[in-house]
């Protein structure tokens, strides 16, 4: 019996604490890590290389985005396809993924190259922030495929029964990079390009700890060049493709924002949300380490047609994600000095500005992990198209909308205020959608 196989008698309780845990520890050790450049490039360098890289962000997103688009709709299918008793057809999934995450990664750092300054200009770069923001961007668009690379493996590891490789392997990613920020910024004194370059060199030496799932034969993973004309890059794309626009939305989000609060406040707002953007990647990669944990169970118990114990990983998911997201609000409330100080020794106005963005967005955490849960059940059960819909709707027109009417009427306030209205009308229309499969499709257990 493969690791896989041992979940059908199992407490789904058990399997989900299983996954759940490695998988959020991960996460947040990569937030940390995230949080962590922002700490060095912010005492090193000052406010404008924080905006610097904060404009490069959406880059960064897009590549996690192309990651998630192919990787999520790759290890959905090999897990059902595991679950289906089909270890071939898992293997062949897995061959192709890896072969078309790397391509399509080379091919998109060529064109973004391509575009140079321009591209800064249309992610909201002014001409004080634009030289550190280049200097960041060309490091990260020539290795961009190792960040790819290092996703896809994570997932398909996670969803080949070793949810703790991939967590010891973000780790030790989010361990080197922090050492590699201290030695490039702090000790040598390098600049903002030395930032991208210890991401990039982190994220290879996680590829290496990854490889050595392949190590040990009692492991599915296998490449499998073999497979006789049978392509599932369609399924690959349509599967994924809510997780690629919920991350996408990031790339917009940091857009938009970085757009609205220039407009509003200057060089000044930038480095105030740059402090905002940082800690929301806390709460984002734990929410995304939450719903990461509950795909590959969600899509084994589809594959293996245990609805029960399906939806048993979606009520835990949600029950963690609302606590994870009270914790959250309370931390922002209370400490809200002292993580704006992580960040450097800034301005009176900075500090003001920060606290009050602080204080605001935050509570759109009390709705954001039960919406990335309920998408993630829609998207690898059946329910692909609504999860697409309410993806978009939640990723591209409500924030922008809110960021349009009350940035104007409100101002810097109206800024914060625009994620979290958008995360509990998406909250709402997710809970009326779930009434309605409930009764259409009998889910007593939801």
């Amino acid at each position: 019996m493969n690791k896989l196989d041992a979940m059908k008698d199992k407490n789904p309780l058990l399997v989900f604490a299983k996954y759940a845990i490695p998988s959020m520890f991960g996460m947040m050790l990569m937030a940390i890590n995230v949080v962590m450049d922002g700490v060095f490039v912010g005492h090193a360098l000052g406010a404008t290389a924080l905006a610097a890289v904060n404009i490069v962000i959406p880059v960064y997103s897009f590549y996690v985005a192309m990651s998630l688009w192919i990787g999520v709709g790759a290890t959905t299918r090999y897990s059902q396809a595991m679950g289906e008793g089909d270890r071939k057809k898992a293997q062949t999934i897995f061959t192709q993924a890896v072969f078309l995450i790397v391509s399509i990664s080379i091919i998109v750092s060529s064109t973004l190259g391509l575009l140079g300054d321009n591209l800064l200009s249309w992610l909201g770069a002014n001409a004080e922030i634009t030289p550190m923001a280049s200097e960041y961007l060309h490091i990260f668009l020539l290795f961009g495929f190792v960040l790819t690379l290092e996703n896809m493996l994570s997932l398909f590891v996670r969803n080949d029964g070793s949810p703790m490789l991939a967590m010891i392997a973000l780790i030790v990613t989010a361990v080197v990079n922090i050492g590699l920020n201290y030695y490039f910024l702090i000790v040598l004194k390098w600049g903002i390009m030395s930032a991208a370059l210890g991401l990039i060199i982190s994220a290879a030496v996680g590829i290496l700890v990854l490889l050595t799932h392949f190590v040990h034969k009692s492991n599915n993973l296998k490449f499998n060049f073999k497979f006789k004309g049978n392509w599932y890059l369609k399924s690959f794309f349509y599967i994924g493709f809510p997780s690629f626009l919920a991350e996408m939305g990031i790339s917009v989000f940091t857009i938009a924002y970085n757009i609205a609060i220039v407009s509003a406040a200057g060089t000044m707002g930038a480095a105030a949300f740059s402090i905002v953007n940082y800690t929301h990647s806390i709460a984002l990669l734990l929410f995304l380490g939450l719903s990461s944990a509950t795909q590959p169970l969600i899509s084994y118990y589809q594959g293996a047609k245990m609805y029960k114990e399906q939806k048993a990983i979606v009520k835990y998911g949600i029950t963690s994600s609302v606590i994870i997201g009270l914790v959250i609000i309370v931390i922002g409330q209370v400490f809200t000095t002292q993580i704006i100080s992580l960040f450097g020794s800034f301005t009176p106005e900075l500090i003001a500005l920060g606290t009050e963005s602080i204080r605001i967005f935050f509570f759109a955490y009390l709705f954001m992990g039960t919406n990335f849960v309920l998408i993630t059940f829609m998207q690898t059960s059946g329910h692909v198209n609504f999860a697409i819909f309410i993806t978009a709707i939640r990723e591209f027109v409500l924030v922008i909308i809110f960021l349009l009417v009350l940035t104007p009427l409100l101002g810097t306030v109206g800024v914060w205020l625009a994620v979290p209205i958008a995360e509990f009308i998406i909250c709402i229309l997710l809970s009326v959608y779930f009434i309605f499969i409930k009764r259409k499709d009998k889910l007593t257990a939801l």
